[in-house]
């Protein structure tokens, strides 16, 4: 009975020490899961002693839904080595000091070698289906995603209105909020019209499902096969002068996307809406009268709207963010 007892006390110990399956890969545990076949939100949260609404806050989820291929932010279990320091190990896990340090009730950064740590990824900023994110958490969150239609064109547009006067660093999501309600009750359209927004902070933010094509005037043939991206500011020449930080995001998203879609900058895969007739939704390029097309995105965006200055001014800088991405993820 003794011996039972032993026994069964030890298959505990050894369970609460190592509750995840990401730590039987040995001394370096992954916490990125491959979602396959069969897998939902629930069956993965109850595999690794989390919570769904933690899963979807941690990977940007904006439902239940699952890819197969898809990757996902986990929490692990990390037995602390020699050098290890709390810094460290946060960078190398996607996580934060404060958020090991509070799960794992430490009063100090101080570790020692054999302690096991529950190391939780850190968690994204949401409000409904609206993500909101630096660079560099997007670029995370795009690789991550699986995408389950076929993506040809990256649309580039400004809002007009709202403009840079109405941003005050904090209200991104009432502004995302404010334009969900506009495309939905005075366009009638079903969601928010664009995928992705930036903001003159440098934020971004994902709002439209990337697996549900965008919707707006540009028309259907540019929709069918596009990511919408919609830049915060009225950037006709006059108005608002496009911060360095807007520009830098403009610039990295649009290579991102271009990366993840395997794409090479050009008219035909880089569009701007001034180049899509109005009334008809055929592409006009430079052609189009004033009557029936827009300025949008600007007579100033990156020097202006006509397909020369996209050639001269606005693909060269995708094109070297491009490399300069790929060259540091080698």
């Amino acid at each position: 009975m003794k011996n039972n007892f032993v026994i069964v006390f030890g298959l505990i110990v050894i369970m609460l020490i190592h509750p995840f399956p990401a730590q039987a890969a040995g001394n370096k545990p992954s916490n990125i899961y491959l979602v396959k076949s069969g897998d939902t939100l629930p069956g993965i949260a109850n595999r690794y002693n989390t919570s769904v609404n933690d899963l979807k806050v941690t990977n940007g989820l904006q439902s239940n839904s699952l890819l197969v291929g898809q990757k996902l932010w986990v929490p692990i279990m990390y037995e602390v080595i020699a050098g290890d320091t709390l810094r460290g190990i946060s960078l190398a896990f996607h996580s934060t000091v404060d958020s090991i340090k509070a799960k794992n009730q430490l009063s100090s950064e101080d570790l020692y070698i054999g302690q096991v740590l529950k190391i939780p990824p850190k968690k994204m900023t949401m409000q409904g289906q609206h993500i909101l994110m630096t660079r560099e958490e997007f670029s995370d969150w795009l690789f991550n995603a699986r995408i389950n239609r076929k993506v040809t064109i990256i649309q580039q547009h400004h809002t007009w209105l709202p403009s840079y006067k109405h941003f005050n660093v904090s209200n991104h999501f009432r502004m995302l909020m404010g334009m969900e309600n506009f495309n939905k009750r005075r366009m009638g359209w079903s969601n928010i019209a664009q995928n992705i927004t930036t903001f003159p902070d440098g934020k971004v933010a994902v709002s439209r499902p990337f697996n549900i094509a965008p919707e707006g005037t540009i028309g259907p043939k540019a929709n069918k096969t596009g990511i919408t991206i919609e830049n915060v500011g009225n950037f006709d020449k006059g108005h608002d002068v496009m911060t360095a930080e807007q520009k830098e995001t403009i610039v990295y998203i649009t290579a991102m996307l271009s990366i993840k879609f395997g794409l090479t900058p050009s008219i035909d895969t880089i569009t701007y809406h001034h180049w899509w007739n109005l009334r008809t939704k055929e592409r006009v390029l430079d052609r189009g009268p004033d009557y029936n097309v827009k300025t949008c995105p600007g007579t100033g965006f990156f020097g202006g709207n006509s397909t020369t200055s996209a050639i001269n001014n606005f693909y060269p800088l995708v094109s070297r963010k491009m490399q300069e991405i790929l060259a540091n993820r080698h």
